[in-house]
């Protein structure tokens, strides 16, 4: 699923949101070579491609008869989320998420003063790419691609309180902890979404991100059960990134853990010798 105080070699990739990303760098020299205007531009093209690729999948598939499946929603969540950790994530972090940035921020990996910048922009990426998919499917093909609770409130609020928490509980296990296998990180956090998509779509949507939901909630004026993305998901992410730091071994930089924390560079080096 970005910027945090740690340096000394730290990595940190980041997602989210659905979701949602991801960033394979020392984030000491993200914060002093990419300005914010750069990294807000990323985050609003990163999230307007997040949205209008999952969000139009959920359109199409209510247009076309499902030709799409379940299933195939999910995907295009996964791997939309997978492609953009990888293209911008050295850029941004690639949040798309306000609950994501908002849980960085709590755990002082990110800095607070970027937080409401950082959510005026997700919601402005969805919010376009929201109002493009409207004005391309409009009239008998307006469909609402927003989430809304199938069930009580009560267990929609449960449901995303933890396939949230499992979001931002494996993006702080791959994507902060230096000893883990940076390289990968984008796969297992698409993946992530594409699980929690799968098993949990019919039955809240599976948002995992405020600015998935408020996006065609805004264009399309469907705000019921609005408050349960919003306090959910961030509640969630906070939980998850929180529990991962109990459970993290150390702080140390990694080349004082070992060699290398890449999985590629020591098969590698067991290839050479």
């Amino acid at each position: 699923m970005a910027d945090h105080s740690e340096s000394n070699g730290n990595r940190e990739m980041v997602l989210n949101v659905n979701g949602d990303a991801s960033n394979i760098c020392d984030n000491s020299s993200i914060e002093e070579r990419v300005p914010l205007l750069k990294k807000l531009v990323a985050e609003v093209v990163g999230t307007y491609l997040l949205i209008f690729a999952g969000c139009g999948a959920v359109v199409v598939n209510l247009d076309k008869d499902k030709v799409i499946t379940h299933p195939g929603i999910s995907i295009v969540w996964g791997l939309t989320v997978m492609v953009l950790v990888y293209s911008i994530g050295h850029i941004s972090g690639a949040h798309f998420n306000p609950a994501v940035t908002i849980a960085h921020a709590s755990t002082k990996r990110f800095p607070l003063k970027q937080v409401p910048a950082y959510v005026i922009a997700q919601v402005l990426g969805s919010t376009l790419a929201s109002g493009t998919l409207r004005l391309i499917f409009n009239g008998k093909e307006n469909h609402f691609s927003g989430t809304l609770p199938a069930g009580s409130n009560l267990q929609c609020f449960v449901v995303e309180f933890i396939i949230t928490f499992y979001l931002m509980f494996v993006i702080s296990g791959v994507a902060t902890d230096n000893r883990a296998i940076g390289e990968l990180a984008g796969l297992a956090v698409g993946s992530t979404v594409l699980l929690n998509v799968m098993f949990a779509g019919p039955i809240t949507g599976a948002s995992m991100n405020p600015a998935r939901s408020l996006g065609p909630a805004i264009v399309h004026n469907e705000y019921r059960g609005i408050w349960i993305y919003i306090v959910s998901t961030t509640l969630g992410a906070m939980a998850g990134t929180w529990v991962y730091n109990i459970i993290r071994y150390t702080n140390k930089p990694v080349r004082e853990i070992s060699k290398s924390a890449s999985f590629l560079r020591g098969v590698q080096n067991g290839i050479a010798k």
